[in-house]
């Protein structure tokens, strides 16, 4: 039995954008293909909690080779994904303007494939926030049924 979603989906208003895919990353290291959030549509510093999503479409890079004739949107893409949700949170919830690195991640599970087009939501909640680390619940939800929740670490590094 899948739990909860994190954020009510009748709730959910994804018209209204509070950061676009420019918006994230202006601060956000990633860039091309790893640019993987399209919009934040909701932002609670109070509770520690985000969703975004991500339009998968058929014309995507990774398409023509994770199943040819069946393409499936990576898990390792999903989980990069949640992980960008992160420390972006952190980035503007927390003010932090070092680098959040992807750390690990625990208590991972895929419910569900992800075939385009599809819309792909993340929801993710801070649950642990350290000077060097910080801990999310995450959530990977299309059309209001979760397909994959994961919890995923960031640490704090300097790069280069």
């Amino acid at each position: 039995m899948p739990p909860p979603l994190l954020a009510s989906w009748d709730a959910l208003d994804f018209t209204r954008v509070l950061y676009d895919h420019a918006a994230i990353y202006e601060r956000m290291p990633q860039a091309f293909e790893f640019a993987l959030i399209d919009a934040v549509c909701l932002l609670d510093r109070d509770k520690g909690l985000a969703v975004a999503y991500r339009d998968c479409r058929p014309d995507e890079w990774w398409v023509r080779g994770h199943v040819p004739g069946n393409p499936i949107f990576p898990g390792v893409l999903q989980l990069e994904s949640a992980a960008q949700l992160t420390a972006f949170m952190t980035r503007y919830v927390d003010c932090y303007d070092g680098f959040i690195a992807f750390g690990g991640v625990e208590n991972c599970r895929f419910r569900e494939v992800v075939t385009p087009p599809a819309r792909f939501v993340l929801i993710a909640q801070i649950t642990e926030n350290r000077s060097r680390r910080v801990r999310s619940r995450t959530q990977g939800v299309v059309d209001g049924k979760l397909v994959f929740e994961a919890d995923v670490i960031g640490m704090s590094v300097n790069p280069g």
